[in-house]
């Protein structure tokens, strides 16, 4: 569990499919939350992004692996690590863990690349230089 963030949630009702496990695509919610609390962290509020720059982040891929299924009432501690720091974009490594057993269990695991575009072209730009110079010194970057 490397990271120099981390978020914890936990496993409501509504996030369980009829299996009692975690609905697959709720990793990507607990995934989307992790990095708007990163960016927060980093003091970048996305509405101020937006109505000060016109630009705003947005998800252009992703690929998650499943390795264990998380239940309801589980305590999870989300990880956010840049894995590539470009001029208009990111590219992340993110894992969900279940924590508070004996040891913590890595559940899944993703890869998401997010890029910034302009809200009113929604075309691809820069991200601004604040910004961007908040996300370089988090140290959430990989080396």
């Amino acid at each position: 569990m490397q990271s120099d963030f981390t978020w914890t949630v936990r496993v409501y009702y509504e996030d369980t499919d009829t299996g009692g496990i975690v609905f697959y695509a709720n990793y990507l919610k607990f995934f989307e939350r992790a990095r708007t609390e990163w960016l927060r962290a980093a003091g970048i509020g996305q509405q101020a992004l937006s109505e000060s720059h016109h630009a705003m982040f947005v998800v252009k891929s992703t690929a998650v692996d499943y390795h264990a299924p998380a239940k309801l009432d589980d305590e999870l501690k989300l990880t956010v690590v840049v894995e590539r720091l470009g001029r208009a974009s990111m590219q992340f490594i993110q894992e969900a863990w279940r924590v508070g057993g004996e040891q913590p269990q890595l559940l899944t695991s993703g890869r998401i690349k997010v890029g910034c575009v302009s809200t009113e072209t929604f075309r691809p730009c820069p991200i601004p230089d604040e910004a961007l110079e908040r996300i370089k010194g988090t140290g959430s970057i990989s080396s």
